[in-house]
C-alpha cells in the first residue's frame, strides 16, 4: 500500500484529463495559532489539517463536492506540505484540533505546472472575546469524548465489543430514554464529568404513543460576580446535526422566544449510520449580562424537532466567555 501511495500520481493514464506528477504543484508552510487567553506567544498548530480547496468562504470546503481538494496534516511544529496539486485556483483552509473555528488564508492561490510555493508562516487566531468561565468537551469536531452507553444486549455487534469506537453499536439512541426516563440531562459545572455525564448525542425522546419529542438539556453553573453592562459569549460547536433545531435560553426554560435559534439544520444522519461526527457548525451567541444573576444560573439547550428517533445534535465543544474587559474567573 505504501508503495502505491508513493507512486501516485501515476504516469500510465493516457487521458489528458489526468495530470501527471510533473504537471502538478506543491505548497508548503507552517501554521501557528495565537490564542490571547492562553499564551501571548504563538503556538505551533500541532496536527492541524491544512488543505487547498476551491475558492469560497471560511469553512466552505466542507460543502464543496464537485471539484478537487488536496489536504495534509501538519507535524508537531505546525509544518505542512501539500503535494501533487492539480493546476488551478484555490484557497488555503485549515482547522486545528484543540481550537474552535476555521482558518482561511486571505490570498487566493494559483497552482501552475511544476510550481513550488512556500507560504512561510501563517497565523490562525481562533474566535475569542474574553476569558473562559467554563467549557465542556474537547474542540476536535467529534463527540467521541462524551459518554457513549453500552448497547442493548439484543443488538450487540461483536465486532465492536471492547472497541474504542463504542458509538458504532446499533440502537444507542434508545438508551437515552432509559438513562433519563423522567427528566432530561442536567450537567453541573465543577461537579459533572463530560466523559460520564454528557450523553454523546442530544436525541429525541420516544413517548408511550410511539411519537417523538424534542429534548432540553441544562447546564448549571454559578457566578460570584456579574457584569451587567457587558455581554458574555457562548460558543457552541456542533459535531453533527440531523434535521434539528438548536435553541438557547438563559434562566427561563419557558421563555416563548429563545435567545438564539439555529433554525432547521443538518442532514448528516450520524445517529442512524452509527457515526460520531458530520459537518461542523459553530455558533457564537451573545448573552447580555442582565440575563445572568449572581449565584446559580442555568443555560437551556433545546433540540426542538421531534419527528423521528434520528433527529439529533452531537456537540463538539461548548464554552462560556466572560466579557472582554473581565480579568477574573469567577465560575463554580
Amino acid at each position: 500500500m505504501l508503495l502505491e501511495v508513493q507512486s501516485w500520481p501515476y504516469s500510465f493514464p493516457d487521458s489528458d484529463d489526468f495530470a501527471k506528477w510533473d504537471e502538478r504543484g506543491n505548497v508548503s508552510g507552517r501554521l501557528l495559532v495565537r490564542e490571547r487567553c492562553i499564551n501571548d506567544d504563538y503556538i505551533s498548530a500541532k496536527g492541524a489539517y491544512v488543505g487547498l480547496a476551491p475558492p469560497g468562504d471560511v469553512g466552505s470546503w466542507q460543502r464543496e463536492c464537485k471539484n478537487y481538494q488536496f489536504w495534509a496534516k501538519a507535524d508537531d511544529d505546525g509544518y505542512f506540505s501539500i503535494t501533487n496539486v492539480r493546476a488551478g485556483d484555490y484557497n488555503v483552509y485549515a482547522w486545528v484540533p484543540g481550537f474552535i473555528g476555521d482558518y482561511k488564508y486571505d490570498v487566493a492561490m494559483t497552482i501552475t505546472e511544476g510550481c513550488e510555493i512556500d507560504l512561510g508562516e501563517l497565523v490562525y487566531e481562533p474566535p475569542r472575546d474574553g476569558p473562559t468561565l467554563w467549557e465542556i468537551g474537547i474542540p476536535d469536531r467529534t463527540a467521541a469524548e462524551f459518554y457513549v452507553p453500552d448497547p442493548n444486549p439484543k443488538y450487540i455487534n461483536k465486532l465492536f465489543v471492547n472497541h474504542p469506537d463504542k458509538f458504532r453499536q446499533y440502537g444507542l439512541w434508545e438508551r437515552y430514554a432509559e438513562l433519563y426516563p423522567d427528566k432530561d440531562l442536567i450537567y453541573t459545572i465543577g461537579i459533572s464529568d463530560y466523559t460520564k455525564d454528557w450523553f454523546f448525542a442530544q436525541v429525541t425522546r420516544k413517548k408511550d404513543d410511539n411519537t417523538f419529542q424534542g429534548t432540553t438539556w441544562q447546564i448549571k453553573f454559578q457566578l460570584d460576580q456579574v457584569n451587567k453592562t457587558s455581554s458574555y459569549k457562548l460558543r457552541v460547536a456542533l459535531a453533527s446535526a440531523t434535521l434539528s433545531e438548536l435553541q438557547v435560553r438563559v434562566n427561563n426554560p419557558k421563555s416563548p422566544r429563545p435567545l438564539f435559534s439555529s433554525g432547521l439544520i443538518g442532514r448528516d444522519n450520524s445517529i442512524a449510520r452509527h457515526g460520531i461526527h458530520g459537518l461542523y457548525w459553530l455558533y457564537n451567541v451573545d448573552i447580555a449580562g442582565t440575563q445572568f444573576v449572581e449565584g446559580d444560573n442555568t443555560i437551556f439547550l433545546t433540540q426542538s424537532r421531534g419527528n423521528s428517533p434520528f433527529q439529533a445534535i452531537m456537540y463538539d465543544y461548548i464554552r462560556l466567555e466572560a466579557p472582554p474587559s473581565s480579568t477574573f474567573n469567577n465560575t463554580k
